[in-house]
């Protein structure tokens, strides 16, 4: 079995995962992913009974039991830097064993949905829109760092994206990889936009937005927005997804990403009060996760 040493699996003294604080036996099967910190309580707050609450940094978790469930909600922060983090000590928790740093010899598939927020970029994608991303593009270049990523991607549309964007090669090569294709069936059921969801590495220029910093490519949105293949169009901008849904799929667990649209791009319309009504989305993913 593959060793893992101390420089590569930092494990505290009291027995958690190094960023987490998290241990073994506090993990549940389920995860629900989120952004905000102060979005784990309002997760938890439906739950039954709560059984373990941990906070360390931007990563506070709670596990507990819903309607029979036991369900693990855990902040991430922003972007896909941060998923590689939660993600790989997740994985950690469930398939090696912290005694003797070897990997199990019977590995665990967690089952992970991200709720978010995200910027949609159709006309029919207003605000308040629920989009659950069956594929998500990686602008972040995080999956290009591990090994079996063109066994995972969809290469075909990474190079038709690449040749209709014009890609600049100063920017990391975009990856396309499919969420799981059950889980995303199963949480977005028949009320939810099933999109293509760009994963940026920032929410200015990455996005097309514009303050005092003029942008590289002034029209990259409205490439992204007339960009078509194979009958799928690109439906919004968040930060996380595509990170979640390749390291998912290279470790051998299910992840899907499902957020709602609380500012649209091509209508160029926002709403900061959001708060309140994304606890809709949240009873959904609770119910069918």
């Amino acid at each position: 079995m593959k060793y893992f040493a101390p420089s590569e699996l930092i494990i505290n003294e009291d027995g958690s995962v190094f960023h987490l604080h998290i241990r073994p036996e506090q993990l549940a099967d389920k995860i629900i992913l989120v952004g905000d910190p102060g979005r784990v309580n309002l997760v938890a707050s439906h739950f039954d009974t709560r059984e373990y609450e941990v906070e360390s940094r931007e990563f506070r978790t709670i596990t507990g039991m819903y309607k029979g469930k036991h369900i693990t909600v855990l902040s991430t922060g922003i972007g896909c830097d941060n998923i590689d983090i939660v993600v790989n000590e997740l994985d950690a928790l469930a398939n090696i064993d912290f005694q003797t740093r070897h990997e199990k010899a019977e590995l665990r598939s967690l089952e992970m949905v991200r709720i978010g927020t995200c910027g949609g970029l159709q006309p029919n994608t207003p605000i308040g829109t629920y989009i659950i991303s069956a594929k998500s593009i990686g602008f972040d270049g995080l999956l290009n760092f591990y090994a079996g990523r063109n066994d995972v991607c969809d290469l075909e549309f990474e190079k038709a994206f690449k040749a209709h964007m014009k890609w600049n090669p100063l920017l990391c090569a975009p990856y396309v990889i499919d969420a799981n294709s059950e889980l995303t069936k199963r949480i977005g059921g028949e009320d939810m936009i099933r999109g293509v969801t760009i994963a940026c590495g920032g929410f200015f220029g990455p996005q097309g937005r514009e303050l005092r910093l003029p942008l590289a490519d002034p029209i990259q949105n409205q490439k992204i927005e007339d960009f078509v293949y194979q009958g799928w169009r690109i439906t919004n901008f968040e930060m996380e997804s595509s990170a979640l849904a390749g390291l998912s799929r290279l470790m051998g667990h299910r992840a899907t990403t499902c957020c709602m649209v609380v500012a649209n791009r091509f209508a160029k319309e926002a709403n900061t009060d959001y708060k309140g009504s994304i606890d809709g989305l949240i009873k959904k993913v609770l119910d069918r996760i």
